[in-house]
């Protein structure tokens, strides 16, 4: 299997691939891809196209008003089959994660009871905390399931400590956004929902890198932002069905509770963008075809970041046998790519050195890296890492390439040493 996909791999036509994305024109190194990835030319022209000649409210009996209607659902139904969700109007859209957080929580609010309890993680992006902890306003107690410091991963038994009956919600990230380490939901999902509880997954940082299946995935809720998977600045939230039906609406007190997502997308979605994300999913299957991937829609898209996660890999194995031969360098996550259980998001400390320092060095040569805690704060300080200015993390996506690794190595290496 592994051969196939290398074969694959290897057809992947890196000039025809690199055009998609204007950006990628100039001689400047994107490395900051978790930040934010480059944006497909097709997504930005669906964006124009759709403001410039679809500009009218939708839901009139005209012509214009009806078709432009249309593209707006045509949006939806291809990011359900992006995410394979069962029904596509389990799909709820919204500006950014951390917003759709904000929503879902407050649409969850009248459940809670005194005395329910809530699991978070301390690994995760703030999106998937804050709005959580705002639940203990009605009586919720939130508990944290922490990162073991030693091997950085999240144990499952001290989850088992955490569940009870009392639990009614489970909020963990599918991977990490400094760990880069990818976290075995589904067999989360198992344990969370043999004591009755539902699991909401934030895979912002798995889905630039993994094709997404949220029905495999186990969860109950799933979100994650496109702005991250080469589209504009936007966000998904998914659901299942029977939850999101009995959740409480957020919308006008006339719309019922029966209609969703539009219960949930209070003042209705952005249509350009939404129509944009089309854009995702026309590139996905580009690139599946042209990988020889036939059949269903799912099929190629799957080929396609098969083949990503083949180049990806390689790329991060790139940089990290060059941070594992460094005494003074301590890599913040699995140290290399063999397990499979990690994305290409690497970040790492050098002794005695302020991050900061690494990635102002690395700007000059027009190298885009990061320090920081990435809105991961409650992780970057239960590793004491916030003295020094959080980590230093780059973060590759599949369009980036050997030589550009390259041209990073030789800059780390004069601050390094």
């Amino acid at each position: 299997m592994l051969q196939a996909i290398n074969q694959l791999t290897s057809k992947l036509n890196f000039d025809t691939l690199r055009a998609e994305f204007p950006a990628l024109a100039s001689d400047f190194i994107y490395l900051d891809n978790a930040g934010g990835s480059q944006v497909l030319r097709r997504v930005g022209d669906r964006v124009r196209d759709y403001l410039l000649g679809n500009s009218v409210q939708l839901g009139a009996s005209y012509r214009y008003s009806q078709e432009a209607g249309a593209k707006v659902l045509a949006a939806r139904h291809a990011v359900a089959e992006l995410i394979n969700a069962a029904h596509d109007d389990e799909v709820v859209m919204g500006s950014a994660t951390t917003a759709l957080m904000f929503q879902i929580t407050q649409s969850i609010l009248p459940s809670i009871r005194p005395g329910d309890e809530i699991i978070l993680t301390n690994t995760d992006h703030e999106a998937n905390i804050g709005a959580w902890t705002r639940l203990q306003a009605a009586g919720a107690v939130v508990r944290f399931w922490h990162v073991n410091p030693q091997t950085l991963e999240l144990d499952l038994a001290d989850l088992d400590v955490l569940l009870s009956p009392k639990v009614k919600w489970v909020a963990m990230t599918h991977a990490s956004n400094v760990l880069g380490t990818i976290n075995p939901v589904h067999v989360v999902a198992e344990r969370v929902h043999r004591v009755g509880a539902r699991l909401c997954v934030d895979a912002v940082a798995y889905a630039p890198h993994r094709l997404v299946d949220v029905q495999a995935s186990g969860a109950d809720l799933y979100v994650f932002s496109f702005y991250k998977v080469f589209g504009p600045h936007y966000a998904v939230l998914w659901g299942r069905r029977e939850l999101l039906l009995g959740l409480s609406s957020l919308n006008h007190f006339f719309i019922s509770g029966a209609t969703i997502p539009y219960k949930l997308q209070p003042g209705n979605v952005n249509y350009e963008l939404s129509y944009g994300c089309i854009g995702i999913v026309d590139y996905l299957l580009d690139v599946g075809a042209q990988l020889g991937a036939t059949g269903t829609a799912r099929h190629k898209m799957q080929v396609a970041f098969d083949a990503f996660e083949v180049h990806e890999n390689a790329l991060a194995e790139q940089l990290l046998t060059y941070l594992r031969s460094k005494k003074n360098v301590r890599i913040i996550g699995l140290p290399d790519t063999t397990s499979g259980r990690r994305v290409p998001t690497i970040s790492f400390m050098v002794d005695g050195t302020m991050s900061e320092t690494v990635v102002l060095h690395t700007d000059r040569f027009g190298i885009g890296i990061r320090f920081g805690d990435f809105y991961a704060k409650r992780l970057i300080e239960a590793l004491g890492l916030n003295v020094w200015g959080g980590v230093v993390r780059v973060s590759i996506a599949h369009y980036n390439t050997r030589a550009e690794i390259d041209h990073l190595i030789r800059h780390l290496d004069e601050v390094i040493g």
